[in-house]
């Protein structure tokens, strides 16, 4: 089932000689579970692709369809709504808000949703991720790999339909890295949820089910890897 669609995305830069054109008609579409790759030099338009499908970035022109909703033909208020309900966000630098501790970073998001925390959801992913006893560290007390668990927790506190992944393990070592990657695999699996990961490192695009390269805007390839 389709929960995921690209049709002919273009994003531009800039304004005349200085125009750079970041993606260039990509048209490609996601199944509800599947786990997503997105491989490609730096400045192919990986990340901007990701920050448009989540919600983040607004295309020249194109569409992105979620579970059958056109994304940007919604005001403010609904976009805002998506993204906080529909796409979890895990970037390379973690993104963590340093005064909050480890508790109030995961459920940052649904307490701006003006929505009741589920404790049982709380629970669960303090245990899968490791974080049991560290409840009350501020993000400056913890490791890089623990940090990054904590931003993976606060994008699955609302059980988003779609969890994007901008470079996770970019500022890890490799023992860190691959955890990490089970983590969203583990996810992947139990939550049945939508996982799309940018990376460089391609022992981790080969962990996924398809692998989608993007060079100059492009995309090179499309390949599913196990179905």
């Amino acid at each position: 089932m389709e929960i995921l669609k690209a049709e002919h995305l273009t994003k531009l830069y800039g304004v005349g000689e200085n125009q750079v054109k970041a993606l260039d008609d990509v048209s490609f579409s996601v199944h509800k579970g599947e786990f997503l790759a997105i491989i490609g030099p730096s400045g192919s338009g990986k990340s901007t692709l990701l920050h448009i499908l989540g919600g983040v970035d607004v295309p020249t022109s194109g569409k992105v369809f979620m579970e059958g909703t056109d994304v940007y033909s919604q005001n403010e208020t609904k976009l805002a709504i998506f993204r906080r309900r529909q796409v979890g966000l895990i970037y390379q630098f973690y993104n963590l808000i340093p005064v909050l501790n480890v508790i109030e970073n995961m459920t940052l998001p649904v307490l701006m949703d003006q929505r009741e925390v589920n404790q049982q959801r709380l629970e669960e992913l303090l245990q899968i991720l490791s974080l049991k006893g560290r409840e009350n560290h501020l993000p400056n007390q913890l490791s890089g790999g623990q940090q990054q668990r904590v931003s993976i927790g606060r994008a699955l506190m609302n059980a988003p339909a779609v969890v994007l992944a901008d470079e996770p393990t970019g500022n890890l070592d490799s023992k860190n890295s691959q955890e990490i990657i089970e983590l969203l695999k583990y996810s992947n699996e139990k939550y049945k949820q939508t996982l799309i990961i940018i990376t460089h490192d391609e022992n981790i695009a080969l962990q996924a089910n398809r692998i989608l390269a993007i060079e100059d805007g492009k995309i090179t390839r499309d390949e599913v890897i196990r179905p």
